[in-house]
């Protein structure tokens, strides 16, 4: 499946290879010579709804972090398409390690939507997962969960687990990392059961990816730890889904020859901020989001969909009610769940610090002068 090559507008990270696999173009249009993933149209369309409540999750979270009603929040709107195409290619035993903007992703692999804003709202509780669902913790170090995914891999290889498998997110800033290296190394030396998925986004934080590394690809370090290494147009959701799928199969029931992990860059942008604390604008081109954004993965799976008779206008509008409605409910939900201002301080230090029991107490004071309620007028 090769790309769009000689179009102008087509991105170089995307342009540049022409391995790169690909399903849509960038309109939505199945690609000559390439193949759809053999997945009904009950799945296809659950790819979509999901990745459609994932947009306007995004949506809604930024803007109550703006209102002060979260914390800081990484958004995910660019790779929300790439996020849940891995997620709906796990299997229920599957295990997942995410990075803090794989919110997406937890969703998609059976975390609740409530939990997903209470540990932004200050409730520690909110990152306890469930004990029927086979998702780690979010990491905010950058890369320490790829050893740690590639042990538990390890582990279920050595208790003859053959039907799991663990996929892993990182990000392109991720690579220049030892805890990147360590792991990759010692998942092709132990052959474990694990797929790496490298969100490449073009810039971690302000940093290009040029700047991370001199190989030309991501994918291709993976020749130096003797596993498998693809690349994969993150922007297109049937393709991340063909590859993940497939990535996935292998490192539970590997063929003859076949080594169990599989490095996946996929190629994709950031369209918003780092972080709600930073400026995008400080350091990137406009012109250069406007040409990603013409590949949006939402457009291009609803494209597909409205061509294959799949979706119409009426169901695209139930679709978007009940995405509305189950965001409302969730966000209601998390706002009710109870937190203290106390809390801030616990878990940090052993031994309370004075300057926080300081700040701890001043924070008090004001809520006695002013009441609880003054604070949550100001949010309304």
């Amino acid at each position: 499946m090769k790309n769009e090559a000689g179009s102008k507008d087509v991105p170089a990270a995307v342009r540049e290879d022409s391995d790169l696999v690909q399903v849509l173009d960038a309109e939505g249009n199945v690609l000559p010579q390439a193949s759809v993933p053999d997945i009904s149209d009950r799945q296809l369309l659950e790819l979509y709804e999901t990745i459609k409540f994932a947009r306007h999750f995004d949506q809604r979270a930024i803007s109550f972090q703006r209102q002060g009603r979260l914390a800081t929040y990484a958004p995910m709107t660019g790779q929300e398409g790439s996020q849940v195409a891995t997620s709906l290619a796990l299997a229920e035993q599957d295990w997942l390690f995410p990075t803090y903007r794989e919110h997406a992703a937890k969703y998609a692999h059976g975390m609740d939507l409530a939990s997903l804003f209470e540990p932004l709202r200050g409730y520690r509780e909110g990152y306890a997962i469930p004990d029927d669902v086979n998702v780690m913790p979010e990491y905010i170090p950058i890369a320490t969960q790829v050893p740690q995914a590639m042990g538990m891999a390890w582990g279920h290889k050595l208790q003859g687990k053959t039907d799991t498998a663990v996929l892993c997110h990182l990000g392109d800033g991720a690579t220049s990392e030892g805890d990147f290296h360590e792991g990759l190394n010692f998942a092709g030396v132990f052959d474990v059961p694990a797929v790496f998925v490298c969100n490449n986004n073009q810039w971690a934080i302000s940093v290009p990816r040029e700047r991370q590394t001199a190989s030309e690809t991501i994918a291709e370090k993976a020749q130096a730890y003797g596993i498998d290494g693809v690349r994969v147009d993150g922007l297109d959701p049937l393709a991340v889904y063909k590859v993940a799928s497939a990535a996935l199969e292998k490192a539970r029931n590997p063929g003859p020859g076949e080594l169990r992990p599989t490095l996946i860059e996929s190629v994709q942008y950031r369209f918003g901020a780092h972080t709600t604390a930073d400026d995008p604008s400080v350091y990137r081109d406009e012109s250069e989001e406007e040409a990603w954004r013409d590949r949006d993965p939402v457009d291009r799976i609803e494209t597909y969909l409205y061509n294959e008779g799949i979706l119409d206008s009426d169901l695209e509008s139930e679709i978007q009610d009940s995405i509305e409605q189950e965001v409302s409910e969730a966000i209601e939900t998390a706002e009710q769940t109870e937190t203290s201002p106390d809390n801030i301080v616990e878990h940090v230090y052993e031994d309370v610090p004075a300057r926080l029991e300081e700040q701890r107490d001043e924070l008090n004071r004001l809520r006695e002068k002013y009441d609880d309620g003054a604070f949550s007028e100001v949010l309304e």
